[in-house]
């Protein structure tokens, strides 16, 4: 009988080591999201050879031109706006983060998008109306194949007296 169990314990442990969604959560196909540290950027900011500094910094990379102020605070019940503007060729795309997870549209949160230009892309994320769920830091990610850029926002509630 403990024979039994050791093994359905054993079984268990390797289709969990084996699952790609538990992989994803222990960060192994997390490419989009590793900040300039953990993509090995060199304390001096300088590259060993000029083929990996121009990669790295290749001119058509994503570059975040226009964000919103870094520290927000909101007055619960009001809406609550971040603005991002990249350029990059080809026009990058960007994505919203709150506490480090991708956030996605819902009822009282809507992104808008519109493409400027050939290169340049502006995207608004709106909250409205604000609650103290909302406290948090933001984070616009501008990526496309050459270079990814990050802007965050912290924001913290305030309650109006009237």
């Amino acid at each position: 009988m403990a024979r039994a169990i050791t093994i359905a314990l054993l079984l268990v442990v390797i289709l969990m080591i084996s699952c790609p969604e538990i992989e994803a959560r222990r960060g192994k196909t997390r490419a989009r999201s590793k900040s300039r540290v953990q993509i090995g950027l060199p304390i001096t900011g300088k590259y060993r050879d000029p083929e990996s500094d121009q990669y790295y910094n290749n001119n058509n990379g994503a570059k975040i031109l226009l964000a919103s102020h870094f520290d927000l605070e909101y007055v619960l019940g009001h809406k609550i706006a971040f603005l991002c503007v990249a350029r990059g060729s080809p026009r990058p795309h960007i994505t919203w983060f709150k506490d480090g997870a991708e956030i996605y549209t819902h009822l009282y949160l809507h992104v808008h998008e519109w493409e400027l230009k050939n290169d340049t892309v502006k995207s608004k994320l709106e909250i409205d109306p604000a609650t103290q769920m909302d406290a948090g830091v933001y984070e616009c990610t501008a990526d496309n194949m050459y270079a990814i850029d990050r802007r965050s926002f912290k924001t913290d509630f305030s309650i109006a007296f009237d």
